[in-house]
């Protein structure tokens, strides 16, 4: 059985190594976890100002979506531009070339890894969420749990694109991050993160439709919610996004390699 091209050995490996490497850094992911309450913050300032009714939400469902935007952020994040960049400044990326693996799939895996090892850390904040806001407890159905999985996963590989083809800058400058936060500011304000995209103006809203952000937060944080979505359309954009990015990432790629020259050790 081969999926991408990998056989299930190599994937197995592949995992089960960049976990063990993880959790040797488990208290700075636990870390990362509570640096990621932005969500809980934009909650307590929407639902002091009573503006969530302007959301069509009322201070349950506003928790209930942030809480979810929460969630959908922490198994969603991606930091690849910035472990290739360290990469390819040090001269590891030297033998990832050389290697039969393509040295995206061990990024690939090195996320995996890391979301695993920030689940229990992110129920644990749910959980005091909850305790701290008992009316706004749900649980969802299981449809709802199976589409908020499968959209958060295409949100992650949409995300984990977009920061390849920055990442992938690597080859002609050595500081492609700085360029990422083109990438940071309109996802900030156009994925959900902040505000429910639903307090936007309708011609604000119908642009940032055509952007990859409102599918990163916004789309999986509201199929968990339970808030009123267009499924179908959603996973179509998702799809969309990934089948346009995939080819641009290995377009880019191949060029950079091209012209790649060994740097540091």
């Amino acid at each position: 059985m081969r999926i991408f091209g990998l056989s299930f050995k190599v994937i197995k490996t592949l995992l089960t190594t960049q976990y063990a490497y993880m959790l040797e850094y488990r208290i700075e992911i636990a870390l990362w976890a509570l640096s990621g309450v932005l969500p809980f913050i934009m909650f307590s300032l929407w639902s002091q100002n009573d503006v969530g009714n302007s959301f069509g939400l009322n201070d349950i469902g506003l928790a209930r979506y942030f809480l979810s935007a929460f969630l959908v952020r922490q198994f969603s994040v991606v930091w690849v531009v910035f472990s290739f960049e360290e990469d390819s400044l040090s001269g590891r990326l030297s033998p990832y070339l050389l290697q039969p693996l393509h040295p995206l799939f061990r990024y690939v895996a090195s996320h995996l890894a890391e979301q695993a090892t920030r689940l229990p850390f992110a129920i644990a904040i749910a959980i005091t969420f909850f305790i701290l806001n008992p009316s706004s407890f749900w649980l969802p159905s299981l449809p709802q749990l199976f589409f908020a999985y499968l959209s958060t996963h295409f949100a992650f590989t949409i995300a984990f694109l977009l920061q390849s083809l920055v990442a992938a800058l690597c080859f002609w400058t050595e500081k492609s991050s700085a360029l990422e936060r083109l990438i940071f500011v309109p996802y900030l304000f156009l994925s959900g993160l902040l505000v429910p995209l639903s307090a936007f103006p309708s011609n604000v809203l119908k642009i940032a439709k055509l952007t990859p952000f409102p599918y990163l937060i916004n789309f999986p944080a509201k199929i968990l919610s339970g808030m009123p979505v267009d499924i179908f359309n959603g996973f179509l954009a998702q799809l969309l996004w990934i089948s346009i990015l995939v080819p641009s990432v290995n377009i880019l790629w191949k060029l950079g390699v091209k012209r790649y020259t060994a740097m540091g050790a």
